[in-house]
């Protein structure tokens, strides 16, 4: 009998945003593989554990936990190094699912938001397949927090007949893209947005979203970016970590 493997998107914080699909494969799962990312991540593996208690009928399952390695901080090639980091998880990978998952039995990882938006391991898992096809392995979407972040502000992320772009902080660096009205920005712990003042544009940001202590901040960049700012190093400092994404917007057209 062969392995599966489940690729879980669990929502952005809010145990709610949980879909029926994902539900009903957190019941088919006896290995749950658990990332370790630190102290500072330890309310993110909190919440994974309790999104397990709280939908997953009987005790026929386990936890596994997955220590992730660092990825460089100084480089040279951010792609090169990027390559290197997915080759070493890679490798825990296939150690775990070869020690810790039997023929016949149904693993699974728990991705936050969904998987296709910015998150590796579906990228991860396919070069593991390519490589060592003794499983098969199915992806479950998730609430992304791109979407809530639009839900929260009330708001549509597009304007009538435009596109959206989704790029990340290191992206924007190199300026605001060519011909772009509304511009989604995740991974940005540089606060990038400021390079933006005077452009006349607006800002909807959130960090935890979905959360209990969810936190947002929307209007005229010129107007919040200081206070954007402020709020982040607070609530980064009072937590120990910080996920936030923000939608900057050129002003409606008349």
């Amino acid at each position: 009998m062969m392995r599966k493997l489940l690729i879980i998107g669990i929502g952005a914080g809010n145990p709610e945003h949980l879909t029926v699909q994902a539900v009903n494969a957190l019941n088919q799962v006896d290995v749950f593989f658990i990332q370790n990312k630190g102290d500072e991540k330890e309310a993110l593996h909190k919440l994974r554990m309790d999104i397990c208690d709280r939908y997953i009928d009987g005790t026929d399952h386990r936890y596994v936990d997955v220590p992730v390695p660092e990825r460089a901080k100084i480089f040279s090639d951010y792609r090169e190094t990027v390559d290197d980091w997915h080759e070493k998880i890679r490798a825990n990978y296939e150690a775990l699912l070869s020690n810790e998952l039997a023929d016949g039995e149904c693993g699974a990882f728990l991705v936050w938001g969904d998987p296709a938006f910015y998150d590796s391991t579906i990228r991860i898992i396919e070069k593991l397949h390519a490589k060592w096809p003794l499983f098969d392995y199915e992806v479950i979407p998730g609430i992304s927090a791109i979407q809530v972040l639009a839900s929260a502000h009330r708001i549509p992320l597009n304007r009538i007949g435009k596109p959206v772009t989704i790029t990340t902080g290191r992206k924007l660096t190199e300026g605001f893209p060519d011909n772009a009205d509304s511009v989604v920005v995740v991974l940005d712990g540089e606060q990038t947005f400021n390079r933006f003042g005077g452009q006349n544009l607006y800002i909807y940001w959130g960090a935890y979203l979905g959360a209990a202590n969810e936190v947002l901040i929307s209007g005229k960049l010129d107007d919040v970016m200081d206070e954007i700012e402020t709020v982040r190093a607070r609530e980064r400092e009072k937590n120990g970590w910080i996920m936030d994404t923000y939608l900057l917007q050129m002003p409606a057209e008349e």
